[in-house]
């Protein structure tokens, strides 16, 4: 297809310019773009696909110079970045100094905050609603778009809750394709399913009175009458009772992908006062049907090209080879746990596919457990499986898993309670950015106590510390890359509380690792050998409690010792190290530690990034020489 209309889009106020025929060629040149953009990387797709019109239509019906827009979790941000200046630099999203993948304040006046978690828009736009109307701007509209996956999230009720206590002029569009990464689940999912099927309505008080009027005086018996009219309230209360009553203006369901009748809905409720809820049902995969079809598959698909007829040729890069991924191999260890031990329960907030837990769900359906996006939720909850003697394990992205911290330490920590947390996505996550690299998780858990965190350094441990965590009669967290899951080959250790495994020890340095940076700990050493230098590396294991007795000794008897971590330099695992050294009162001067600096890390693909962060075998080769001089500089003075 031919793009024409979308290279002369240069701002949203273009789109006024159009004919409706020339917005429905946009709509379809903006699905081609978004075609084009995962030929060559992994990107957010079905999403995207889906709200093609209703972000035409927004741009339309509303002036983002002025007005306020927020996208709930952002990932669908895609078709805006194009309408709004950024078409000619599509071809760099999600790569390393390119466009970002999610909402960039840095790239553009329409984007206002960097959304990657989901739940917190309702917020954020009666915050700036607020904001606006205390300065006297009264005429600026605040409008947040969010999906029925995100919907459940506590903090959007509490925002809802709160939007109708202030009577505040603020409009929520539920944008319910049925979807979250994964079929949305819960209580709230049926009823949006049954709103799906309501007439349309604007205001329940509206159609109460028409039920009404539509009773007749005479000519039906009265038990006829009164059922026709239950099931006809029935159908119209399962549209917006639930947030009528919760005091917002229910307006839908309406079409999503029906770009002059959207346009028609934004401008009637522009200027209706008080909150309002409208209800567009959109297709997650919209215009292509491979994603249509599978729009789990086609969230951030591989990347694929199409060919003559429109089908999928997934692209193999030449010469790769596949190996399991750390997320594979926790998958499958969870898997022979709950084989064997009748206990053992999974738990995941809606990230089935994203840690690989379609076999679990279906080999276990009673004991698996999808809570939605309800981080907080899921980890009380496993809580109280615990204290009723299950075996709880929480699978979560370590950037979510933040979204629970006062839950950990309540209803999981103070308890001492045997929760294992399997944090995946932990430390650099690649092409998301910097809102979904797990850098904090060493820091933030390390300050809670009872809490015992490890990381394997490559594939080997995985099991051995997931039968750990298992056994152990406290809460666990067992933190892990989107990365290659690599071997070292020796003859493993066991895993034993506090316990860490010297792989080789090293006269002139040691290197200890906290996670699976062990694997280029191991390759770094293996080189400095070669120059010369006896480097010996360690596999932490542990970060709490820490193997005070091994790295002590490597800290009195190596000429220096590096710390290596993929986590923040401040309060991880380096720190502890550093904390214990000064409390037994050594020489801490030939001790170097590397993670990540006091910044937040942008986009880019994960090894160029680890690179830049001096977390490759280069940078820590490199890291390793220069203490090395410094130690013989010490030594001699």
């Amino acid at each position: 297809m031919k793009i024409e209309i979308l290279p002369r889009i240069e701002s949203p106020v273009d789109l006024r310019t159009l004919s409706g025929t020339e917005l429905e060629t946009l709509a379809d040149e903006i699905r081609e773009v978004l075609c084009t953009v995962v030929e060559d990387r992994s990107a957010h797709f079905a999403s995207n696909l889906g709200v093609v019109e209703l972000c035409i239509a927004l741009h339309l019906a509303y002036d983002f110079r002025k007005d306020r827009l927020i996208w709930d979790t952002g990932h669908q941000i895609y078709p805006h970045k194009l309408i709004t200046g950024r078409y000619a630099e599509i071809s760099t999203i999600r790569r390393k100094g390119g466009l970002m993948g999610y909402p960039n304040p840095e790239e553009s006046e329409y984007d206002l905050f960097m959304t990657g978690h989901a739940g917190a828009s309702v917020s954020t736009v009666m915050g700036l609603k607020a904001g606006d109307d205390l300065a006297g701007e009264t005429d600026r509209k605040s409008v947040a778009v969010i999906g029925d996956g995100a919907l459940p999230s506590g903090v959007v009720f509490e925002a809802m809750n709160n939007a109708a206590g202030l009577n505040q002029d603020v409009l929520v569009i539920l944008n319910d394709n049925k979807m979250g990464i994964c079929p949305r689940v819960g209580g709230l999912a049926k009823y949006l399913d049954k709103a799906r099927v309501a007439p349309f309505y604007n205001g329940l008080k509206r159609d109460v009175s028409w039920l009404l009027n539509k009773l007749p005086v005479v000519g039906e018996s009265m038990e006829s009458t009164l059922g026709s009219f239950k099931e006809a309230v029935k159908g119209f209360l399962h549209g917006g009772m639930l947030f009528e009553e919760m005091g917002f203006r229910y307006i839908g369901p309406v079409d999503g992908h029906d770009i002059e009748s959207l346009s028609g809905y934004l401008q009637m409720i522009k200027n209706i006062k008080g909150p309002v809820l409208l209800h567009v049902l959109t297709e997650k995969g919209h215009g292509f049907e491979p994603a249509t079809n599978d729009p789990v598959s086609f969230h951030a698909p591989a990347p694929f090209q199409r060919n003559e007829e429109n089908e999928i040729v997934p692209i193999e890069k030449p010469g790769a080879v596949k190996s399991k991924a750390y997320t594979d191999v926790v998958s499958n260890s969870i898997f022979q746990a709950m084989t064997d031990d009748e206990r053992v329960v999974v738990l995941t907030a809606a990230m089935c596919a994203g840690n690989k837990l379609g076999k679990i769900r279906d080999g276990f359906p009673d004991r698996f457990f999808d809570t939605g996006i309800c981080e907080a939720h899921a980890v009380a909850f496993a809580g109280g499986m615990a204290k009723a003697g299950l075996r709880p394990i929480v699978d979560i992205y370590s950037t979510f898993l933040q979204r629970s911290f006062d839950h950990i330490f309540q209803e999981v920590a103070l308890q001492n309670l045997p929760v294992t947390f399997c944090l995946d996505r932990a430390g650099i996550a690649g092409e998301d950015g910097p809102t979904h690299h797990g850098a904090f998780d060493n820091t933030y858990l390390r300050c809670f106590p009872n809490i015992v965190m490890m990381s394997p350094g490559d594939a080997q441990d995985v099991e051995k510390m997931l039968e750990f965590s298992l056994k152990y009669e406290g809460p666990t967290a067992i933190r892990y890359p989107k990365a290659a899951a690599d071997a070292v080959e020796r003859q493993v250790a066991p895993v034993e509380l506090g316990k860490s495994e010297v792989y080789v020890w090293g006269k002139d340095g040691m290197l200890v690792a906290f996670g699976s940076l062990f694997t280029d700990c191991v390759q770094a050493a293996e080189q400095l050998r070669e120059e010369g230098l006896d480097v010996g590396v360690i596999n932490a294991r542990f970060a709490k409690p820490l193997d005070t007795e091994v790295i002590h000794q490597a800290l009195q008897e190596s000429g220096f010792v590096i710390t290596v971590e993929e986590g923040t330099l401040c309060g991880g695992f380096g720190s502890a190290v550093l904390e214990s050294a000064n409390e037994a009162g050594l020489n801490t001067q030939h001790l170097r530690r590397l993670g990540i600096p006091d910044r937040f890390i942008e986009h880019g693909i994960r090894k160029e990034l680890l690179a830049d962060l001096g977390l490759d075998v280069a940078g820590i080769t490199a890291a390793a020489r220069e203490m090395a001089q410094q130690s013989r500089l010490l030594i001699n003075e």
